[in-house]
């Protein structure tokens, strides 16, 4: 299987701000702990799965519109070749080929069937195959959504394992883990980009944090309405 961090990065920040929401929304709420982990699981694997779902489809369907796009520019060249080679011309005239060289242009790029191809779906289209497999795609999100989604869940088992009430006191750790796996993720991301690191973990950080506090005071608002 071959990894694809893109995907795996988008799955890690969704599972984590999803899971760590669920977590503020419960103790918003005073909920007993164990509908975090009940509530904190059921999205790990239900919503993980869905999103893993999603990430396969999204990739299978650019894959077939890509190509798609391909066979009838390979039509095209078959059957419209003059005017699919004035097209050539038209795009490389626009980047300021003249004369001579313009023609020059023209004759080595369509003198190789895929070549020509390529730039068609590169110039005209604006597409670029992409040969990331929609399975491998798919896997990275799921396993990105729920290896950094449980981060949160973490303190709340150890607790409950050791046998350990005092859940605010997890609350607290699970605070400080998942802040520092937004802060990871989040320099990750810069570096797979190729922008700062701290700059994105802090934007990554802030997000994830903007969202937990808005279940936890949507879950403390509903508790009081209803107690």
């Amino acid at each position: 299987m071959k990894w694809h961090f893109d995907d795996f990065i988008y799955g890690s920040i969704d599972g984590a701000v999803t899971t760590f929401a669920i977590v503020a929304g419960v103790m918003g709420a005073s909920l007993p702990s164990t509908i975090i982990l009940i509530l904190g699981f059921a999205n790990l694997f239900a919503d993980g799965f869905a999103m893993a779902v999603g990430s396969y489809q999204a990739a299978k369907a650019k894959n077939e519109f890509v190509q798609m796009k391909r066979k009838q520019e390979e039509w095209e060249i078959d059957n419209l070749e003059e005017q699919e080679r004035d097209e050539i011309r038209e795009i490389y005239r626009k980047k300021g080929f003249k004369n001579e060289l313009l023609e020059d242009v023209v004759r080595i790029i369509t003198s190789k069937r895929k070549v020509w191809i390529d730039t068609m779906m590169k110039e005209e289209l604006g597409l670029i195959e992409d040969e990331k497999n929609p399975m491998h795609s798919s896997l990275s999100t799921f396993v990105g959504f729920n290896l950094v989604g449980l981060i949160p869940l973490i303190p709340f088992m150890i607790f409950m394992i050791i046998g350990i009430e005092l859940y605010s006191e997890a609350f607290v750790y699970s605070i400080v883990s998942v802040c520092a796996a937004f802060f990871l993720v989040g320099m990750i991301k810069g570096k797979i980009v190729k922008k700062s690191k701290i700059h994105s973990a802090i934007n990554t950080l802030i997000i994830g944090g903007i969202a937990a506090l808005v279940a936890y005071l949507v879950g403390y608002g509903l508790n009081s309405l209803v107690s």
